[in-house]
């Protein structure tokens, strides 16, 4: 298995964690927040989506075109929303998640050990100074947000999963 195979497989096994996080999430629950000031599901996953597309279109990956409405409603101020007409339904988000998630993986996967070294673009560099360190950061910005979304099953009375 090269770097590259493995990155990509790391990308992958995160996405899928936090899609078995919220296999068993309805629309509302999707809503739902532990307290006041923490975010919902529906929020951190299209975020998750649009921020990891916008960061890897920066640095060159081919990144699906998202509707025009992403950047409005998964942006840090629409965190405090909970409208349910404001955002996308859970099916439509994983639907956008497997793409970027899928693409990022392919992004990955065809990296030389050359272009891991090579800087990202000025805005991406005081967090992720090469294209390694973005590939790296994904699974770990993935599980930060997914963790969030086991403290809300576990506020929900759903069964511990993992």
């Amino acid at each position: 298995m090269t770097t590259a195979d493995l990155l990509a497989d790391y990308i992958n096994r995160t996405a899928k964690f936090t899609k078995d996080t919220i296999a068993d999430f309805s629309d509302a629950d999707m809503l739902a927040r532990p307290c006041k000031a923490a975010n919902h599901t529906a929020w951190a996953l299209g975020h998750l989506v649009h921020s990891t597309r916008s960061m890897f279109a920066m640095a060159g990956a081919d990144a699906p075109q998202l509707p025009a409405t992403f950047d409005e409603k998964y942006h840090s101020e629409a965190t405090r929303n909970d409208d349910p007409s404001f955002f996308l339904k859970k099916a439509e988000l994983i639907e956008w998640f497997d793409k970027v998630m899928g693409g990022v993986a392919n992004f990955a996967k065809t990296r030389t050990p050359a272009d891991l070294e090579k800087p990202t673009p000025e805005k991406l560099r005081g967090w992720c100074p090469t294209v390694g360190h973005l590939i790296l950061m994904t699974p770990m910005h993935i599980c930060m947000h997914t963790g969030q979304m086991q403290v809300i099953r576990r506020s929900l009375g759903k069964p511990i999963l993992f």
